[in-house]
């Protein structure tokens, strides 16, 4: 699809990603940007359209889904990272991964792919994780939400190509936001994976393997175990 002219809603915008996925659909000629957020005072990027919106909510997602009846690209970008692990971390903090990245996600979807499908199909995109594919001791809970949204967002794909509506998937590693800055090591430039993500859905890609990480982690998959896990393989 051909970002210029469209109209897009994008989760979760009010900061990291989001915000530059935002800036990055303006920069492109997008018609109408909704930055969606669960505290709408906070976007601050000049140009879009506030939308208060907490995907967890369905209230809240019923409203946005009759409010945005013009979106065309709805960007999946809402997150949490409670660094909860399975077995010593609180299990509501693991439920909130899960509500966030599985089931707030669906929510969405469900909500705007009649809205997709009456204005022409258009397209979703997730963000996802290199953590879809792979664990890391201090993130249990949020690598098993992704892996959730990895699977929901192959069979949205199947369940949407009958309305010809794209379902893309971002990997990326690290990015320099909020999210990682407790991390000491390289990270992307989060508006550069932004644009690199809209190349994708202008190109009609079913996924975006964004950084180094990814494509290690993506390459990895079809090797032994031990590849990814040498600890305990």
């Amino acid at each position: 699809m051909q970002i210029e002219g469209t109209t897009a809603l994008v989760t979760g915008a009010n900061r990291g990603l989001g915000r530059r996925f935002a800036k990055a659909l303006l920069d492109r000629g997008a018609a109408r940007v909704y930055a969606a957020a669960r505290n709408p005072e906070t976007v601050d990027l000049p140009g879009v359209v506030p939308v208060r919106l907490d995907i967890t909510d369905p209230a809240q997602v019923a409203a946005a889904a009759a409010l945005a009846s013009d979106v065309a690209l709805l960007v999946n970008n809402a997150g949490s990272s409670t660094h909860a692990g399975l077995l010593d971390g609180d299990l509501d903090d693991v439920r909130l991964e899960m509500d966030t990245h599985y089931f707030g996600t669906l929510s969405v979807a469900r909500a705007f792919a009649p809205v997709l499908a009456t204005n022409g199909g258009g397209a979703i995109l997730n963000v996802l994780s290199v953590l879809s594919w792979t664990a890391l001791p201090t993130t249990g809970a949020y690598s098993a939400a992704k892996a959730a949204e990895l699977s929901l967002t192959n069979s949205l794909r199947l369940a949407l190509a009958e309305q010809k509506t794209l379902v893309t998937a971002l990997h990326v590693g690290y990015m320099d936001t909020d999210m990682a800055a407790h991390v000491d090591g390289p990270k992307s430039d989060p508006l550069v994976i932004a644009n690199l993500a809209l190349d994708g859905v202008e190109a009609g890609a079913p996924e975006v393997v964004a950084d180094d990480i990814s494509r290690t982690v993506r390459a990895a998959l079809s090797g032994p175990l031990a590849n990814l896990y040498p600890d305990v393989a």
